[in-house]
């Protein structure tokens, strides 16, 4: 039994995996094209934000699993691997904490501009603490699109610890669950883009759905308000965000994802003011990579053995997983 890992993974895994008797192997680059090329005759896959694509899955004579190494399985081609029988995984909730846990980071940042005074300091611009005109986020509404796992950790967070009014926008999500967590139910998008001070965006979604957060939407909110998006890149619109910024229409934005990742070197938004960029890396802590790791690890052995691994991803064609199966 052989798993192949497109990307770096916790130690973890690979120990766990070999401890077993399922070889491990890694892709020489982490890019698809290598992944095609060097699949072979693995039994299992771990891949990260790479994804797993049509040509990859049918490079794969001998694959039983795809497990995804976070949530987000949009990069990864599930109705072709439902089609051969191949099962795919995720590991939902494993790294919410790490990830609220930067969304709240992020949001500080931004509202007291903590980056740009950082260069003042090292540049000599001593001066920079008589114009850094920073927010403070108590008493603050925290407009949170979507509300899983994350979110209402960050709600927990930014409620209890630094006193703000929350609401939220999630269509699917139960009127229970916002009472449960003290937040008020926004009924529509708008309605909270006009009335939070802070815009956090945590809801899923597919690469070729309309971005959220477009020059219409972003039109609506207030002249300091802060956006911050560690959820899917393809929610926000990065020229439209990079012009609100050079305009001077928002206090602040902060990305930790990208429509097109790593963002081309050309692109308006790393020239945008006030503008914070991290590489993708919410749940990129030593506990949550450990954590996903062993349940990746967990999944792909079940399914070598042939057990039902926990968090099958199904596509809306196949109700039921089809393990084992080829075509």
């Amino acid at each position: 039994m052989e798993c192949f890992i497109t990307q770096p993974v916790h130690e973890a895994t690979i120990a766990f995996l070999n401890s077993h008797g399922v070889k491990t192997r890694y892709a020489t680059k982490p890019d698809m094209q290598t992944v095609i090329q060097e699949i072979g005759t693995a039994d299992a896959v771990i891949t990260r934000d790479l994804g797993f694509d049509k040509q990859a899955i049918q490079a794969a004579p001998n694959l039983r699993i795809i497990c995804c190494h976070g949530a987000g399985t949009n990069r990864i081609d599930v109705n072709a691997a439902y089609e051969r029988g191949v099962l795919v995984t995720n590991t939902p909730g494993a790294n919410s904490q790490s990830v609220a846990e930067l969304t709240v980071g992020l949001m500080l940042a931004s509202a007291r501009r903590i980056c740009e005074a950082d260069h003042a300091v090292r540049e000599g611009r001593w001066s920079f603490r008589y114009a850094a005109q920073g927010l403070e986020l108590h008493g603050k509404t925290l407009g949170l699109i979507g509300f899983g796992a994350i979110a209402q950790k960050v709600a927990t967070i930014a409620g209890k610890g630094l006193g703000m009014r929350l609401i939220s926008w999630s269509p699917s999500v139960p009127a229970a669950v916002f009472a449960e967590h003290g937040v008020e139910q926004a009924l529509y998008l708008e309605e909270l883009l006009e009335n939070a001070d802070v815009v956090s965006v945590h809801r899923s979604g597919k690469p070729t759905d309309n971005p959220l957060i477009q020059a219409s939407t972003l039109a609506l909110m207030r002249p300091h308000a802060i956006l911050i998006n560690v959820g899917r890149g393809f929610a926000v619109n990065s020229d439209d965000l990079a012009h609100a910024l050079q305009e001077k229409r928002l206090h602040g934005a902060a990305l930790d994802v990208f429509q097109q990742e790593p963002p081309p070197t050309d692109t308006p938004l790393l020239q945008a003011p006030s503008l914070i960029l991290t590489p993708h890396l919410g749940g990129t802590t030593q506990e949550a990579l450990q954590r996903l790791a062993l349940i990746c690890a967990h999944q792909v052995l079940d399914a070598l053995l042939g057990k039902k691994p926990d968090h099958l991803v199904l596509p809306p064609e196949y109700p039921q997983p089809q393990p084992g199966v080829r075509q």
